[in-house]
């Protein structure tokens, strides 16, 4: 176990292309994070649709706090929207649909007929994505599937409940499924009503820090853990997890960009921003740890690159940013948030079709089309950035970047570039580590979110980028990519 004044925590972080498990040893003045366990999450085609191996990730992370050894507690942390149904005695109905199905092409206009946008915006402050959990929940509404649900799970809590036989619905998480008052943080039940959502089928919420219940005796005795393990409810949506390991200082006033599969652009405030200036800019309110609220804006990410390098057939992304590198500055750029980079399937081909559209030069390399695609999330970061300050009144003066991206040094020179103020890059394991620090001050750390930030601060390497080169630049090259799809109406 852990040394004196020290606790070991382990955190499983289910990303949209892997899962691993992540012990950290947490005390006053330590914060050190290792590695335990990771394996892949491949979804799979089936004839009715794409799904996820659930049962394959459920596998990994027994695996995982197998490889992990003695803990004090553990949490599961994922992506958000996507959920399991349960039948009466509590087994799984079918394998949970990935967000990127295709099952709910043309539901938002049938909602919207019901429920108009605005109003939607308003009641739950969430922007419009094509795969948000109401828009799922309707497009199953008379499948036998849901007909014969009795539970609804999102995936870290059907996670859960597969290791405590305990039922709860995450708050962070919650508010992403769209029928989550963001100004109450309950459930909008007026809402789930008119559309015909039955939320009985929700478990009762619990939030950060929570209890999720303790390993069941079977799940203990598999995974080969001295007990009892309780189980810990964390920020159960990665960007809540990691936007409270953002090292960010007391009163400084920042952005984060939470960046993996997907970029995460915004603002922590204090209350959800739901004007209709917001709706159409098409930022959501989330909600986060201690009550925050993540003003964001979801960006394609570095799915962009990750779905060349599988046509590609490369693995290893260290050449192809070298090159990269080498390439002249904006020549190829493209909406990073034009809904035709949602599905997957060759991309290069519809980056190079985008840059066709738009009447610029196409890129035909890989290297041309990998620095298209940092180039153009650069500015999509510093679009999403400047968008939010305006829209909640709130300056910043320096950009906190966490996440895979972290890595990659040339997007965080160029995000610092766009954005015309320095980029501090790290951590890149910020979801785990926020994942840690929930459960440590649950499990007797003491301090507030602002005091396990600067632990954060304190033992994490970080990178400061400083902006470099011609601004100008960067505003004609905005104006192309902005001039090239009008905000959603």
């Amino acid at each position: 176990m852990s040394a004196a004044g020290t606790k070991t925590f382990a955190a499983v972080d289910l990303g949209a292309s892997s899962g691993r498990v992540m012990t950290g040893r947490v005390g006053p003045d330590t914060l050190r994070l290792t590695e335990t366990h990771r394996f892949p999450n491949r979804p799979v085609h089936l004839p009715e649709g794409l799904r996820w191996d659930i049962l394959g990730l459920y596998g990994g992370v027994l695996d995982g706090l197998r490889a992990a050894g003695p803990v004090d507690s553990l949490g599961i942390d994922s992506w958000a929207v996507d959920y399991g149904l349960l039948a009466a005695d509590g087994s799984l109905i079918g394998n949970p649909v990935h967000y990127r199905d295709r099952r709910t092409e043309g539901v938002p206009e049938q909602v919207w007929a019901t429920v108009p946008p605005d109003d939607l915006y308003r009641a739950t402050g969430i922007q419009y994505a094509p795969f948000n959990t109401l828009y799922q929940l309707v497009a199953a509404q008379g499948t036998p599937q849901l007909t014969a649900a009795r539970h609804l799970l999102l995936i870290p809590d059907l996670i859960a409940y597969w290791l405590t036989g305990e039922q709860g619905t995450e708050l962070t998480n919650a508010s992403t499924t769209q029928l989550i008052d963001a100004h109450t943080g309950d459930w909008n039940r007026p809402l789930a009503d008119r559309l015909g959502i039955d939320l009985a089928l929700f478990a009762p919420l619990r939030r950060p820090g929570d209890s999720a219940g303790t390993l069941l005796p079977a799940v203990q005795e598999r995974a080969g853990l001295p007990g009892p393990v309780p189980v810990t409810a964390v920020g159960s949506h990665d960007t809540a997890s990691a936007v409270a390991a953002v090292p960010a200082g007391r009163g400084e006033r920042f952005a984060y960009l939470c960046t993996g599969t997907w970029s995460l652009a915004g603002l922590e405030l204090d209350a959800p921003v739901t004007t209709g200036a917001s709706r159409a800019a098409n930022f959501t309110n989330e909600l986060g740890i201690d009550g925050t609220v993540r003003f964001l804006r979801n960006i394609m990410g570095l799915w962009l690159l990750q779905e060349c390098m599988r046509t590609w057939e490369l693995t290893d992304v260290t050449p192809l940013l070298a090159d990269a590198s080498r390439m002249p500055a904006l020549r190829y750029v493209v909406d990073a948030a034009a809904p035709e980079f949602l599905a997957p399937g060759d991309m290069p081909g519809r980056i190079a079709a985008a840059c066709r559209a738009t009447g610029g030069p196409v890129p035909r390399t890989p290297g041309e089309i990998t620095r298209c695609v940092l180039d153009s999330l650069a500015l999509a970061h510093r679009r999403a950035i400047r968008e939010a300050q305006h829209l909640a009144d709130r300056e910043v003066d320096v950009v906190h970047l966490v996440g895979g991206g972290a890595r990659n040094a040339l997007l965080c020179q160029l995000t610092a570039d766009a954005c015309g103020v320095p980029v501090v890059a790290g951590p890149a394991e910020a979801a785990a580590l926020g994942n840690v620090l929930v459960q440590a001050r649950a499990h007797g750390l003491p301090g507030d979110l602002a005091s396990t930030r600067e632990l954060i601060a304190r033992t994490q390497p970080l990178t400061r980028y400083e902006p470099s080169g011609d601004p100008t630049a960067w505003e004609a090259a905005a104006r192309r990519t902005e001039d090239a799809r009008p905000l959603p109406a």
